[in-house]
């Protein structure tokens, strides 16, 4: 580590603690040249997969791309916002948990439909018909008996 004052490159490590998050690691240090002390932190990067969209485009990963959809889906549905942000949050950490550089979108939508599931038939429904581009009634049909055999995470109030 360089010295921020004098450039020099050998520095020692004079004190080393742990936030009380344990997710930082706090060092002091000093410079063996001009002997100045200054702090420095040390923490985890984590980085999110590149998105890869059908059209071969790449974007990064966006929550908030996420919670619209969901949003749109569940539009004036009875689904509390605690349950709708565990989607979102499990989602996010799937994707996360794979380690991989790049995931293709239509992985994401997968997820995502398979949260809306388990929430909401009908903004199961309402997401699937526009992923899936549904063409004609027997489309919507055939999703809705699909899911008329599923039972649903979310109790009834």
């Amino acid at each position: 580590m360089k010295c921020p004052f004098c450039k020099h490159p050998d520095t020692q490590v004079v004190d080393t603690r742990e936030s009380d998050e344990g997710d930082s690691i706090r060092r002091r240090r000093r410079c063996l040249s001009c002997d100045k002390r200054f702090t420095t932190y040390e923490t985890v990067e984590v980085r999110m997969p590149q998105v890869v969209k059908r059209s071969g485009t790449r974007s990064e990963f966006d929550e908030e791309k996420l919670r619209t959809s969901f949003n749109r889906a569940l539009h004036r549905r009875p689904v509390p916002t605690e349950l709708v942000d565990a989607a979102i949050h499990h989602v996010t950490q799937k994707v996360f948990e794979l380690g991989e550089r790049e995931i293709a979108s239509r992985q994401i939508g997968e997820m995502v439909m398979r949260e809306l599931l388990r929430l909401d038939k009908v903004a199961y429904i309402r997401f699937a018909s526009v992923y899936k581009s549904f063409q004609d009634v027997g489309d919507f049909a055939d999703a809705v008996e699909a899911v008329s055999k599923k039972p649903s995470r979310r109790q009834k109030t």
